[in-house]
């Protein structure tokens, strides 16, 4: 199979990474910077294991693409600072330029968008190339459910392991709607062990905003995230996550692209799956729309 990466910044170099250091299979770097590919393939190669057969190169020649089996968008016009929407027009733009070398070269590929902001991408790109709907997969809502785990983990001083059913549906965004009503923490529901959900979803909010205090943007989640996906479809297994899909219908929406969950395999999207939602979070689901 051949792992391709439209974007050779902090997230895509750390994509590539995860995938070459793990031995799961060749990678090809497209950025538009020729010497930018180039130079990432050249350091992470000294990543893939000695018993590896596998390569990782770096291209701006979108031709290249040909035979790509998977293929990750994590490219950018420019750095948001204080909403994912702010290069909206230009990041759309772009998506739609990207859609169509993707189709050009590698028609039967299954699509992971990374690029923000996620759910409009996801949607503009799934149109502007025509591919199934379940094969462009917005990679976001998983990470946006690894911060909110983070959160109930630092509020209740528990470890992460012991948190089970934390999921974050809606829009990669201000709106995300964090689900509480199926979590439990050791066995207990987890509105048995806090007294409001507010504080909470905020924190999950705006975590890319705290994490900028610190450094300037993120980075090894969403490489973590998204290599989990890659290694299901490459090593044929089934992972359920919440992730950004075109809706036809699911959850009473049409026509829109946002977080859901749903059972991906070798082949993309096998099952959009429902569950059960609270008035309030089935109330701010709606409010997203």
């Amino acid at each position: 199979m051949l792992i391709s990466i439209v974007g050779s910044g902090r997230v895509g170099s750390s994509i590539g990474f995860l995938c070459v250091s793990n031995g799961l299979d060749d990678v090809l770097f497209v950025n538009k910077t020729k010497e930018k590919a180039i130079g990432e393939a050249l350091d992470i190669a000294n990543a893939i294991p000695a018993n590896s057969k596998i390569s990782i190169r770096g291209t701006d020649d979108y031709s290249e693409l040909v035979g790509s089996d998977i293929v990750v968008i994590t490219a950018s016009v420019d750095i948001y600072l204080k909403d994912r929407t702010e290069n909206i027009g230009l990041q759309v733009k772009m998506v739609k330029d990207i859609a169509e070398k993707i189709k050009e070269y590698c028609p039967s590929a299954i699509v992971l968008m990374v690029s923000n902001p996620l759910d409009v991408l996801t949607y503009f790109f799934q149109k502007q190339s025509g591919f199934s709907r379940f094969k462009v997969i917005g990679i976001a809502s998983s990470l946006d459910t690894s911060r909110f785990r983070y959160y109930i983990s630092e509020t209740l001083s528990v470890p992460q392991s012991s948190i089970s059913n934390a999921l974050v549906l809606g829009e990669h965004g201000d709106s995300m709607v964090p689900i509480f009503s199926g979590v439990s923490v050791g066995g207990n529901p987890l509105f048995s062990l806090i007294d409001s959900r507010d504080t909470i979803t905020e924190n999950v909010r705006n975590y890319w905003k705290t994490l900028r205090n610190f450094k300037s943007r993120s980075q090894f989640g969403i490489a973590k995230n998204t290599f989990d996906v890659i290694d299901a479809i490459v090593k044929k297994k089934e992972i359920v996550i919440p992730a950004s899909i075109v809706l036809e219908g699911e959850y009473g929406e049409y026509n829109i692209a946002m977080g859901v969950p749903v059972k991906i395999d070798q082949n993309g999207v096998s099952e959009i799956q429902k569950i059960k939602l609270d008035d309030t979070e089935a109330s701010s689901l709606k409010k997203i729309i």
